[in-house]
């Protein structure tokens, strides 16, 4: 049986195996999350100190992704990917076995640096052995994983935690990652002449792990640091500055004949349109799963299980429609322009974000359940289209780097949000204290008469006349804080929208496919 044939009669089984590594390396960056810590706690570390834990994994993942297509055509994409597996379910077995800080965020790192190919390597092959027909459908099922596990992971994170150690977060893997590795070392195989034995470009490499590096590391670090203000984050932002400068001109020089990174693909306009909208959707899927359960559970007292569940709904809606779009599109010349689905999911996530920036500390579950299934909706009528446009614009030799560039700025969206909106969040809630409490005149009958009520409760149960003048001024001064902080969210999910709308001139460069990606080694 011929490479071709092999690949074709077990396509569907190299999909269940590409999947579920996909969504076991998606699924492992949140999980962490709730169970960080109960880390902190058994290995004796601070609460920065444990962050690391998060911030290892993401730089290794993020230095990785644009060179996936690289390490493809070094070593092929079936030995590459089962090495990444391999590596991501071993170093998930030691991230496991920890007793210290220092062992867990080395493993983390491998582990980030592994899971890199389970997201880029595996959506450019299932483009390369699945036929244009099918295309719709296949990218809308990997998608659907890939959304739907960051929305799951802290709910599994939790219950692992309650009722469990941490150190199952890591094992679970163990099942998932050899089952995926069976799959897809059994059935993938390459076509011919997809390695190729060329020089290493170090200083690409160099270039490239210093600068986004560097950039990452101040993303995460940088609100807690106070940004700029601290030095160490200062000359590492000059340091990103100028080596992603200099990569840019590196990769892009007449003498480089083998970049690590190919920038020329971004002379495709629809792949360059198509990033931008990956960066903004980024934003808004990690900014919001940030902004959601600090804003319940700190306002509203949901509990992290509560938090976890209230998500729940939206990730099964983003599948539901993941798979819409999937049928929609599926076949060579689908009747419907993806250019349009992208503009009504851009529309209902807008609305969703609407919604959530006008929640107040009455708000219920019900409340944020409605709009986070709309937002979940959302979302797979994004992903899905703006996939098939992107893909359909290159060609086969291009797909891994396009893959990986792809999945890069989903990444860097993600990191931007997080860092802006917690600095924003801080800066805001600031501001809307000050400007409370400047309304908060004692002469003001209205404040005068809820102070003295609450005065007079506290006495009731027992306080002085003092202590309970003094009760009622910090109990206020708790309904202040507590409405500034909702104030302070409300303007975080409306800044969502605003880059959402920024983004929105973004789609007419995009251009109507002709028909989807060409299948490499699919017929």
């Amino acid at each position: 049986m011929s490479v071709e044939d092999q690949v074709s009669r077990f396509r569907w089984l190299i999909l269940l195996g590409l999947i579920t590594a996909a969504i076991m390396e998606v699924l492992d960056s949140t999980i962490v999350n709730v169970a960080l810590p109960q880390m902190a706690g058994n290995l004796g570390a601070t609460n920065q100190e444990i962050g690391w834990v998060s911030t290892g994994y993401i730089l290794a993942n993020v230095v990785v992704l644009p060179m996936t297509a690289f390490l493809v055509s070094r070593f092929g994409r079936k030995r590459y990917l089962g090495f990444s597996i391999l590596l991501f379910i071993t170093a998930s077995f030691f991230c496991g076995t920890s007793h210290s800080l220092l062992e867990l965020v080395f493993w983390r790192i491998l582990q980030g640096g592994g899971g890199a190919a389970l997201l880029s390597t595996a959506q450019a092959t299932l483009r390369q052995i699945f036929p244009p027909e099918q295309q719709g459908l296949v990218q809308a099922v990997f998608l659907m994983g890939i959304i739907v596990a960051p929305t799951l992971g802290p709910t599994l994170g939790g219950w692992i935690t309650d009722n469990y150690t941490w150190n199952w977060c890591f094992f679970i893997n163990l099942p998932i990652g050899f089952a995926a590795f069976f799959l897809v070392t059994t059935f993938l195989n390459d076509p011919p002449g997809m390695t190729r034995k060329v020089s290493v470009d170090w200083w690409g490499v160099g270039l490239l792990t210093v600068g986004l590096g560097s950039l990452q590391y101040v993303l995460e670090e940088g609100e807690s640091n106070d940004w700029f203000q601290d030095a160490m984050i200062l000359r590492l932002s000059v340091l990103a500055g100028v080596c992603i400068l200099a990569l840019v001109w590196w990769e892009l020089s007449p003498r480089n004949e083998h970049p690590v990174v190919d920038f020329r693909v971004l002379n495709n306009k629809t792949l360059t349109s198509a990033i931008c909208l990956f960066i903004a959707l980024g934003f808004g899927l990690y900014g919001g799963v940030y902004l959601y359960p600090l804003f319940v559970q700190t306002i509203l007292g949901f509990t992290p299980t509560a938090t976890g569940l209230a998500l729940l709904p939206g990730g099964l809606a983003t599948g539901a429609s993941a798979i819409i779009c999937g049928r929609i599109l599926n076949g060579p010349n689908p009747k419907v322009d993806p250019r349009l689905l992208i503009v009504i999911g851009v529309a209902i996530f807008m609305v969703s974000m609407w919604q959530l920036g006008h929640l107040t500390t009455l708000s219920g579950e019900p409340d944020t359940r409605t709009a986070l299934m709309i937002r979940g909706f959302g979302l797979g009528f994004l992903f899905t289209p703006i996939n098939q446009v992107a893909y359909a614009s290159v060609s086969g030799r291009e797909v891994q780097q396009a893959s990986g560039l792809i999945n890069l700025s989903r990444q860097l969206g993600g990191s931007f949000g997080i860092a802006i909106l917690g600095t924003y969040l801080q800066s805001h809630t600031a501001y809307h204290r000050a400007n409370l409490v400047s309304h908060l005149d004692t002469g003001n009958p209205l404040v005068a008469e809820r102070l003295n009520s609450t005065a007079h409760a506290l006495q009731a149960k027992g306080f002085g006349p003092e202590q309970a003048m003094h009760g009622a001024q910090q109990l206020l001064d708790g309904v202040v804080t507590r409405q500034a902080l909702t104030m302070s969210y409300n303007d975080g999910f409306l800044l969502i929208l605003l880059i959402f709308a920024c983004t929105v001139p973004a789609i007419f460069f995009l251009k109507k496919p002709k028909g989807p990606a060409v299948a490499v080694d699919a017929h």
